[in-house]
C-alpha cells in the first residue's frame, strides 16, 4: 500500500467535496485531496499555473461532468490529448447515469465512470473503492519522473 498519494477532485458541489474529503479521511491509505470547483481551475492546477505553481501532479483525478466555466467533458478531452497530462488516471464521478454521458466519457479517454450513489454509506463506499482500486490494485507510472 502506498501512502501519500495525491488526488485532485474537480467538483462544484461543496457538499460532495466535503463528502469525498471525509470518505478519504476515513481511509487507511492517507491520500491527500486537493479540490477545485470548475474546469478552468482544474486545468490551471494540472499545468501548475498561477496560484497552483507549487502544486504536485496528482496521481489520480476525480472529475465531475457538469462544471461551471469549462465542463468535465472538455477538461477530460484536454487532459487525454495533452502528452504531459494524459497518463493521469481520470475517474468520472457524476450524478449522471445517462448512457450517452457514460459512452462519451469513455470515448474521451476516461479511465472509469462511477455514478455518485444517493446514500451516505454508499457514497463513502464508492469513494473508498475508487481509492483502493487505483492505489492498491493498479500499477501507476511515477508521473513526477516522466
Amino acid at each position: 500500500m502506498s501512502a501519500g498519494r495525491e488526488i485532485l477532485l474537480v467538483d462544484d458541489n461543496p457538499g460532495d467535496v466535503d463528502l469525498v474529503g471525509n470518505a478519504l479521511a476515513q481511509s487507511a491509505r492517507h491520500s491527500r485531496m486537493h479540490a477545485v470547483n470548475d474546469g478552468e481551475e482544474a486545468m490551471a492546477f494540472l499545468h501548475r499555473a498561477g496560484k497552483y505553481r507549487d502544486t504536485v501532479r496528482p496521481d489520480l483525478m476525480i472529475l465531475d461532468l457538469n462544471l461551471p466555466r469549462k465542463d468535465g467533458r472538455a477538461v477530460l478531452a484536454d487532459i487525454k490529448t495533452d502528452p504531459e497530462l494524459r497518463q493521469i488516471p481520470v475517474v468520472i464521478f457524476s450524478t449522471s447515469r445517462s448512457h450517452r454521458d457514460i459512452a462519451r466519457s469513455y470515448e474521451l479517454g476516461a479511465n472509469c465512470y462511477v455514478s455518485k450513489p444517493c446514500g451516505l454509506a454508499e457514497f463513502f463506499a464508492a469513494v473508498q473503492a475508487v481509492e483502493r482500486f487505483w492505489f492498491d490494485c493498479v500499477c501507476l507510472p511515477n508521473l513526477e519522473n516522466l
